[in-house]
């Protein structure tokens, strides 16, 4: 009962933060910036719960009940790209765009614009589905051993991804970001409070290591040896491209209330992402000793705190899981909506609008690309992995658009074709390798070939 008290609180506390953030909402920049208003302290908290979303919370940890401790390694991109992201969110915060590819469509033509739209929606729209998934299991999880086949895995994801497309079009980021703080303090809070836990639980390392001994996983008490330099490269080198370009990390220094705020938050953020990314793997890998059903890879975690933590502390994270998973889904929706809308929509469109009726088709968009993302999740096979499907939208993502995006701010001699064909070139590569190889093995080959297209196409074409 305390499991439905605590997340049933949680759940009616958001819808209601969402409904009086609802009148508060103007217009566009509103719905998407939150109307440039956000201090450094709710920007920190905002990005942090956005990237700590469920490609950590379940895509890494699930990584992390396979490989052991050399899970502590996967985090490592996105901490780099977050001390990368420090020298770039002043001059994103100076442009006063609202959009990743506003910005490059102002540097590189509508062609590059347009073609960097469809990369974003291709891998964002991927990743707002997964966040569904996710969801679903949660809500199965605590459901199912009450209710039995009264409640499918499927069902589970339906209700999820109805309540995340609802919560979004309340508010949009204005309730998003302020919610994204206590999100984020309840996600160190608990992480650090069943840390303990669940070690002693474990029965310490010895514990732990005679656990992974009994289902012939001796090499999870290893940091090393367990993964190649290949490996490692190609595990981290998609979150990392990811950061870099991340429309969601921009869209916050977009809304932030001053260059300095955005720099600012960016630094915090790198310290956050540290303490956070460590505690989820250290949970993981601690809770995966105990675990002997590989059936629970994906979803280490979410059993974890049903079965291996006190009713209370268990329930407070369930319900930190789905704020980060309702958080991340949220973000990933906002940015695609606000991209179709600022970037398509009213740059194309000879009609004048009123603020009134531009919220209205943000929010009719919001539920129409919520449908979509669902029929993606079904997508995929039944056995492809939350890290999976994380790792092939981070590198599509991450080949496409990135470099083009750095070349943006930092390389005057970067031209319009070079943008376009390195865009193109990094969609077709990740796909082919993709199908070629493993989705693990594209990243580098991809990553090459788009920055190649950038850097040759670009001095070929220096005169036009």
């Amino acid at each position: 009962m305390i499991y439905y008290v605590i997340i049933g609180i949680y759940l009616i506390g958001l819808l209601l933060i969402g409904l009086s953030k609802s009148d508060s909402i103007k217009n566009q920049e509103d719905f998407a910036v939150a109307g440039r208003s956000l201090s450094p302290w709710i920007l920190v908290g905002t990005m942090a719960a956005t990237w700590m979303g469920t490609g950590s919370v379940l895509g890494n940890a699930g990584k992390a009940f396979e490989i052991g401790a050399a899970g502590f390694l996967l985090p490592i991109g996105g901490m780099l790209g977050v001390l990368a992201l420090t020298k770039i969110a002043g001059k994103a915060r100076a442009s006063g765009k609202l959009t990743v590819p506003e910005i490059i469509g102002s540097r590189f033509g509508d062609t590059a614009m347009i073609l960097s739209v469809i990369a974003l929606l291709t891998a964002y729209l991927v990743i707002v589905s997964y966040q569904f998934n996710a969801g679903g299991a949660v809500i199965y999880t605590i459901f199912h051993d009450n209710l039995g086949s009264a409640l499918t895995l499927d069902q589970a994801t339906i209700i999820a991804a109805l309540f995340i497309v609802a919560y979004t079009v309340l508010a949009g980021l204005l309730s998003v970001a302020y919610t994204d703080v206590a999100n984020g303090i309840l996600m160190i809070t608990c992480f650090i409070i069943a840390l303990p836990i669940l070690f002693f639980q474990a029965g310490g390392f010895d514990g732990m290591s005679a656990g992974f001994e009994s289902k012939g996983m001796s090499n999870n008490m290893s940091v090393f040896g367990v993964l190649s330099f290949r490996d490692v490269i190609n595990f981290t080198l998609p979150s990392f491209l990811l950061i870099l370009g991340d429309a969601n990390m921009y869209q916050r220094f977009f809304a932030s209330d001053s260059v300095a705020s955005a720099k600012k938050a960016t630094y915090l953020l790198f310290f956050a992402v540290v303490i956070l990314e460590t505690l989820i793997i250290a949970n993981a890998w601690i809770s995966s000793s105990m675990i002997t059903d590989i059936a629970k890879e994906s979803h280490v975690l979410i059993y974890a705190a049903y079965n291996f933590l006190p009713p209370l502390v268990g329930a407070v994270m369930l319900a930190t899981i789905i704020g980060i998973i309702i958080s991340t889904a949220d973000s990933f929706l906002l940015v695609p909506t606000t991209i179709l809308i600022n970037d398509i929509y009213l740059r194309y469109s000879n009609k004048k609008y009123s603020d009134k009726a531009i919220v209205t088709l943000s929010r009719i968009l919001v539920l129409f690309l919520g449908f979509f993302s669902y029929w993606v999740s079904r997508m995929f096979a039944a056995d492809t992995t939350i890290f999976e499907k994380a790792l092939y939208a981070f590198t599509i993502y991450g080949t496409a658009i990135t470099p083009t995006l750095l070349a943006a701010f930092f390389w005057d001699k970067a031209t319009k074709y070079g943008a376009v064909c390195s865009i193109i070139s990094g969609i077709v590569a990740t796909v082919y390798f993709g199908n070629q190889w493993s989705l693990d093995e594209a990243v580098i080959p991809a990553l090459a070939i788009s920055s190649a297209a950038l850097v040759l196409i670009s001095y070929l074409t220096q005169s036009d």
